[in-house]
Formats: C-alpha cells, sequence, structure tokens
C-alpha cells in the first residue's frame, strides 16, 4: 500500500514539476487567482479533487521555475474575477453553475474567459502599474484589491520559497 501511495506522490510531484516549468519557460508573465486552498479543502465535497490535483505544490513550483527563467509571476485578488465583465466593467452575478458569461453591454463569453482577462488585466496593473486593453482593445480601467508592496509582503509570508534537495 504504501508503494502505491509513494508512486501517486511521485507522479502528482513530476506532473506539477513539469507543467511549471514548461508555463514559465514559454510564457513572459504568468498570472494567477491567489487562492486559499487551505480554506477551499474545508469544504467536504471538493476536498479529495484539491488535493488530488496539489494546487499548493503547483504554486511552488511554479515561483521556482519563474526565478530560473526570468518569468514574472503575479498572484491576484480572486474578488470579482468572474462576476467582473471583461469587456466594460460592470458587475454580471451568476451562480457557479452558470457557465456563460452575458452582459448588458453585449458581452457575451464562456465564463472561464472572461475570469481569464481579468485576472491578466489585473496581473498587467499590478506589474506594469497602469490600466490594460482587454481582448477587444477597447482600454479598461480595473481596481486592483492590493497593490504591489501588500502583495509581495504576503507572498514572502505564504510562500518562503521552495527549498531543491
Amino acid at each position: 500500500m504504501q508503494r502505491k501511495h509513494l508512486k501517486v506522490n511521485r507522479q502528482r510531484n513530476e506532473h506539477a514539476k513539469r507543467l511549471a516549468r514548461n508555463v514559465c519557460k514559454f510564457n513572459s508573465l504568468v498570472a494567477y487567482e491567489d487562492l486559499s486552498v487551505k480554506n477551499m479543502v474545508k469544504n467536504h465535497c471538493l476536498a479529495k479533487s484539491i488535493n488530488d490535483v496539489a494546487w499548493s505544490l503547483f504554486r511552488r513550483w511554479l515561483e521556482y521555475f519563474a526565478a530560473k527563467f526570468n518569468t514574472t509571476v503575479v498572484a491576484v485578488n480572486p474578488r470579482m474575477t468572474s462576476q467582473k465583465c471583461s469587456d466594460c466593467g460592470a458587475i454580471v452575478k451568476k451562480s457557479l453553475s452558470t457557465r456563460t458569461h452575458k452582459c448588458s453591454c453585449g458581452c457575451q463569453m464562456q465564463r472561464d474567459v472572461n475570469a481569464a482577462i481579468n485576472i491578466l488585466n489585473l496581473a498587467r496593473q499590478v506589474r506594469d502599474g497602469q490600466s490594460q486593453s482587454n481582448a477587444t482593445g477597447l482600454a479598461t480601467s480595473t481596481l486592483v484589491g492590493e497593490n504591489l508592496l501588500e502583495q509581495v509582503a504576503r507572498k514572502n509570508v505564504e510562500s518562503p520559497g521552495f527549498p531543491l534537495r
């Protein structure tokens, strides 16, 4: 039984390492939501799935390879990333089961694509200190939940580096 657990653990670690390496090697900016994994695993329905994908492990490898490949990694505040319209900035409330983002401005896209655009815009704003254009090319101003100094201070506390052996 221990061998099976060891094998799965090694596979999980190797997959996280390979994926993080490729993401950092081929991108100059990597943005992700700064999700609280510790709080998310309190949901007994999702805990096994969240632990199986090893989000925290992937994040540590991402930060490690970002330093190796000189990639900028930005963790953005997840607040309202899927509710906010990436086109006009309006808040469109929706439940988790709603998979399509439809805004009164006419913007309609898959919910995760809308959230990804918002996350990228937030990361660019944190990195550059200014607003960025969205996917349609229109300038939009997005409020960031935290400034860069707060984010760096929290990152140093939560992720104090990844030791290699």
